[in-house]
């Protein structure tokens, strides 16, 4: 009840022409000499350079802190921030989650879902039924009725068509009975 609700969809038909990464702003906040932050410091010193240099439109900042556990916080393009605490991961658990913050448009668990489909444009049709496709006649026909008992749907096949050139050749030898 208290979550927010909302539709799953991507933000501004991301994606549709060009993409735009939502991640704006990542904040790495990590000790200099606890051991929890070793992981962190790790990833700073061997892949934070590249992670820069791949994602251009993202602010990484690093913000030193003394005896606190490594944090790292996301913030992204629709205002939502994502907080996930680095404790004692390593270098490889690190850079997974960096992705996963990278790749993801916000804090999209706390958000209720309203139903599990959306669209921009309703169908003005109305919702498809078994009889969506049916013949009008069909709603005034007395039933049963062999017409729309028959499976019309499917091909006939070979063994049904032998079948009825017999029976058509069985007529025509038949002898007159006089």
């Amino acid at each position: 009840l208290f979550l927010k609700s909302g539709f799953v969809r991507a933000p501004l038909q991301n994606g549709v022409g060009r993409y735009v990464c939502q991640l704006q702003r990542i904040v790495l906040k990590f000790c200099k000499s606890h051991g929890g932050s070793r992981g962190l410091r790790d990833y700073i010193e061997q892949d934070l350079v590249d992670f820069a240099s791949n994602n251009p439109s993202v602010v990484v900042y690093l913000k030193p802190r003394r005896h606190r556990s490594p944090v790292v916080v996301a913030e992204y393009l629709n205002g939502d921030r994502v907080w996930m605490s680095m404790h004692n991961k390593t270098h490889s658990e690190i850079t997974k989650w960096i992705e996963v913050i990278r790749t993801q448009q916000g804090d999209v668990s706390a958000t209720r879902l309203r139903k599990y489909q959306y669209t921009d444009y309703p169908s003005i049709q109305g919702p498809w039924t078994p009889f969506t496709y049916k013949d009008p006649k069909l709603k005034v026909v007395e039933l049963p009725n062999v017409e729309f008992g028959a499976n019309n749907r499917l091909p006939m096949t070979a063994t049904e068509q032998l079948k009825i050139m017999f029976e058509k050749k069985q007529l025509e030898i038949k002898p007159i009975e006089e």
